[in-house]
């Protein structure tokens, strides 16, 4: 997972579609490959719309997004390939990211569930797929939830608290504050919640307890429109 760096070109930002610079952040992207030591056009990048779909990656989509939005892969928010060395990103900047991988086989995944992405289950679907089509066994799967907008911050009104409800297993998740009349919603447990019902054991699940919204570090698209974007990442050698 990339983070804020005030020391290098707009604080990191990795996503140019939300950037002042692209020549900034194509240099960021560039560092981030030196450092893991996989050329950057061995990356694969979406173009994501809050959907709950989902796509395969081959090595007949290296650098796709990488160098241009306008090659990302189309209105997906969720990676996953059995390739080596391809590096898949999902982009947020108080959104969840959950990253996946197999013990057992070459699955590795990057997810992109913000609330939209949580209520319309794109974790669940994902996880069903990969379990029904690819036989994945989800006592092999591990997860990690990196950083997002906490409880506190995750402050909305009641229709996207319905939303949640509706999924009928958030409600521990959900808290309505009186001064303010909003209602506060946990999306990390939430996604949590979702990937242990799909069978994933919960020592094979860890998260972050950062804030982006809070965090120096941390990239948040409430507390600033025009934030940079967090890139998570994961790629097996």
């Amino acid at each position: 997972m990339t983070w804020r760096d005030s020391n290098r070109s707009e604080s990191n930002n990795m996503a140019l579609h939300s950037c002042q610079s692209e020549e900034a952040v194509l240099a960021n992207r560039e560092h981030l490959a030196r450092e893991l030591g996989v050329p950057l056009q061995r990356f694969v990048l979406a173009n994501q719309t809050h959907s709950d779909h989902f796509y395969e990656v081959t090595n007949k989509d290296l650098g796709k997004g990488t160098l241009s939005a306008e090659t990302a892969i189309r209105d997906t928010d969720a990676l996953f390939t059995y390739e080596q060395s391809i590096v898949l990103g999902t982009f947020t900047a108080d959104c969840v990211p959950l990253l996946l991988w197999s013990s057992k086989s070459m699955l590795v995944a990057a997810v992109h569930s913000g609330w939209q992405g949580t209520v319309k289950e794109i974790v669940p679907k994902l996880l069903h797929f990969l379990q029904n089509e690819k036989n994945e066994d989800p006592q092999s799967l591990h997860v990690y939830i990196g950083p997002a907008l906490s409880e506190q911050r995750f402050e909305v009104d009641a229709d996207v608290a319905d939303r949640y409800k509706q999924l009928g297993y958030a409600d521990p998740f959900i808290r309505y504050e009186d001064k303010t009349g909003k209602f506060h919603i946990d999306n990390i447990l939430t996604v949590k919640e979702q990937c242990l019902r799909a069978g994933i054991p919960g020592d094979n699940i860890t998260y972050s307890s950062t804030c982006t919204f809070t965090s120096e570090h941390g990239f948040s698209y409430r507390q600033d429109r025009q934030s940079g974007r967090h890139l998570g990442f994961i790629y097996r050698h």
